[in-house]
């Protein structure tokens, strides 16, 4: 599995932004997937995951302001952003994982996302 994450760029406070993840192989639909971000001078933490089945699960600092979703016919995940602040500037990047063989843990490269006036 191979993932490719896009969709970074600048905006303004208030704004959206979609990121996309594609990722390669045939076992999209069976692997968790997940967004981390990385500030500057900040360790990577956790933005969103989706799970196989749909399970969604977000970083109380995102909720309600940013949807993870899937679609396993494009073997793509994506993390529309909303309401976008400073505190949001990061690269972005997603993850692919599954804990039951053939087991995957995977990094996409990330994505900048910056959001200023």
């Amino acid at each position: 599995v191979q993932l490719q994450a896009s969709g970074g760029g600048l905006v303004q406070p208030g704004g959206s932004l979609r990121l996309s993840c594609a990722a390669s192989g045939s076992i999209f639909s069976s692997l968790v997937m997940a967004w981390y971000r990385q500030a500057p001078g900040k360790q990577r933490e956790l933005v969103a995951f989706i799970t196989s089945d749909g399970g969604l699960n977000y970083a109380d600092s995102v909720k309600g302001r940013f949807t993870i979703s899937r679609d396993n016919a494009k073997n793509t995940m994506y993390l529309q952003m909303n309401s976008l602040s400073p505190e949001d500037t990061a690269v972005y990047y997603c993850k692919a994982y599954k804990t039951t063989p053939p087991y995957v843990h995977v990094w996409g490269q990330g994505t900048l996302v910056t959001v200023s006036s």
